[in-house]
């Protein structure tokens, strides 16, 4: 069944239009609280934001949704995605709300949902809510109207959890690091982390103003931290994106190391302590060649799914696998958390070279990417995917690459755009294929 409202990660656009208005963040609080009132105990909401200026407006629109229907909210504030699904599972409670639209500029907000597990909702959760939020919801009795109140230890409780994912027998004394929150949920936890763990910490975007979340920083814009790093001779640089469920990392030559790398990187280190589950990883379509060709090389092994982190979750719960992410930077490491954590997946990569006693740049460097280029075509309509002469074309890159590439063609799930993406050993060919195909699609259109 198609969706109206929800996306591949919750409800997303623009501020005070479409979707993302006061009136129907009260209206999915008023259907997801109503779905998820079970049995007869006070139901509770975990509501967390990042530092969008429209947070407030939808929070207070969401809490009052909410407490409409009878059930409780506590309000953390500005929290990573990854906390409040945290905290949604260690406090019991029926369900968890981020308001953010992650890595976006200011002007768009989401909401992502989670359940009382601390994953994020199935498609059926969705589309029940989806059909209630266009209906009618019974409202609570007077008497029966929920609660709100802040909790002032949810940044403590995190920066704690955070912590106790690093080994025990290592500190990060010594070593220079700056940190980039991208003025976004993590500018507060993420540096008091990493400075209790022992950290000479330089610390950038972390004065968040209600408007410059994600602006030329964060994780989506690593030129910032380079410099920093370059600046400041510092041994490893950390970005996050706007609701810190993503990593980039720079090394010591001011150089950004991706998700493919850190992924890499990450796996080596938990198969070595036999940690490992699943023997590989979990990644996307969208993950270079290297990396498999890497992974097979030591015995281990790599599965794709589509583009989006739900459906590296689905996979990695599916086949018993602890590590998964994509190319972007999103990092599940299930045996912590229940979605892509930044922080968590930072110490992680931190241990590796404190481990190591080397620089970040011979530690995170795992293989050398293949040449990989994407290209988008806008479209107005129909599928030009199914034209068989953009078929036959498809069919002809395949059979060059056969072997020596790959190719990933696919529609945008945010926006009417064609998708294509070829990478191989020979760029010349990487491009050739990749444009051939673009003109295909063009023509069809």
């Amino acid at each position: 069944m198609a969706r109206k409202y929800f996306g591949t990660d919750g409800i997303r656009g623009l501020t005070n239009a479409g979707a993302m208005t006061a009136e129907m963040a009260m209206k999915v609080g008023m259907a997801a609280g109503r779905h998820f009132l079970r049995g007869q105990h006070r139901h509770r909401v975990v509501i967390g934001k990042d530092t969008r200026l429209s947070g407030y407006m939808l929070e207070s629109a969401l809490q009052a949704g909410f407490t409409s229907v009878g059930m409780d909210v506590t309000l953390v504030g500005p929290m990573p995605t990854p906390a409040v699904a945290m905290l949604t599972k260690s406090m019991r409670a029926d369900m968890g709300v981020m308001i953010s639209a992650s890595h976006n500029p200011f002007f768009d907000n989401g909401i992502k949902l989670f359940g009382p597990d601390g994953y994020k909702l199935s498609d059926e959760d969705e589309l029940a809510i989806e059909a209630a939020i266009d209906g009618e919801v019974a409202l609570a009795p007077a008497g029966e109207i929920g609660r709100a109140k802040r909790i002032d230890d949810a940044r403590g409780r995190y920066i704690h959890f955070a912590k106790s994912t690093f080994p025990n027998d290592l500190r990060l004394d010594g070593m220079k690091v700056v940190v980039d929150c991208a003025n976004g949920a993590a500018y507060q936890v993420a540096p008091e982390a990493l400075w209790e763990l022992g950290a000479d910490l330089i610390q950038i975007g972390v004065q968040p103003n209600g408007l410059n979340i994600n602006d030329k920083i964060g994780s989506t814009h690593p030129e910032a931290l380079s410099a920093a790093v370059i600046e400041h001779q510092a041994d490893i640089g950390i970005a996050l994106d706007g609701d810190a469920d993503r990593l980039i990392v720079v090394d010591e030559k001011g150089r950004v190391i991706d998700g493919d790398q850190l992924m890499a990187t990450i796996a080596a280190g938990w198969a070595r302590a036999g940690r490992l589950a699943g023997g590989g990883l979990v990644a996307t379509v969208m993950s270079n060649l290297g990396l498999e060709r890497h992974l097979n090389a030591q015995g281990l092994g790599l599965i794709r799914t589509a583009v989006g982190d739900r459906h590296v979750l689905e996979a990695m719960r599916r086949r018993g696998y602890n590590v998964g992410g994509e190319q972007s930077g999103h990092i599940i490491l299930s045996d912590y958390a229940t979605t892509g954590d930044g922080l968590v997946a930072a110490l992680q990569v931190l241990a590796e070279i404190c481990r190591a006693g080397a620089p970040a740049s011979e530690v995170l460097r795992r293989f050398e990417p293949l040449p990989q280029l994407l290209k988008n075509v806008r479209f107005s309509g129909g599928k030009p995917l199914e034209t068989e002469a953009v078929k036959a074309v498809i069919a002809d890159a395949e059979a060059e690459l056969a072997g020596r590439g790959r190719l990933v063609i696919r529609p945008s799930g945010t926006e009417p755009v064609i998708r294509v993406m070829a990478e191989g050993d020979d760029p010349a060919q990487v491009e050739q294929v990749v444009d051939r195909i673009c003109d295909a699609v063009r023509a069809a259109v």
